[in-house]
């Protein structure tokens, strides 16, 4: 997408980098040429709306689910497969994954 005008930041890089901005995840003085963009580019700028309604909506209603044991089981298998070092399959991995002391996840807030 383009607007047909020139600008310092290119439009197509605006749309790339739209969730970076979106969710803070870009240095301060690329926000601000982002936030230049919105200002002289109305098509970026609408865009930008668009995508932040949705993820509005989305954090509104799936923000608040609990997670689902056996998907938080899957979660801490694999995380102790990385921390070991050894490689993480591709399939479920709870059976396979060394089970952790109970004292050692209270102590982390994981139980």
């Amino acid at each position: 997408m383009s607007c047909g005008e020139p600008h310092e930041t290119d439009c197509g890089e605006v749309l790339d980098h739209l969730y970076e901005f979106l969710d803070s995840e870009m240095p301060d003085l690329d926000r601000d040429k982002f936030k230049q963009h919105f200002q002289e580019c109305s098509p970026c700028l609408e865009k930008y709306g668009l995508e932040e309604a949705v993820k509005k909506l989305v954090k509104r209603c799936c923000g608040h689910d609990d997670v689902p044991t056996d998907l938080r089981a899957k979660v801490l298998g694999r995380l102790d497969l990385i921390r070991s070092g050894q490689a993480v399959p591709d399939h479920d991995v709870t059976a396979a994954a060394p089970a952790a002391p109970q004292e050692s996840q209270e102590s982390q807030g994981l139980s």
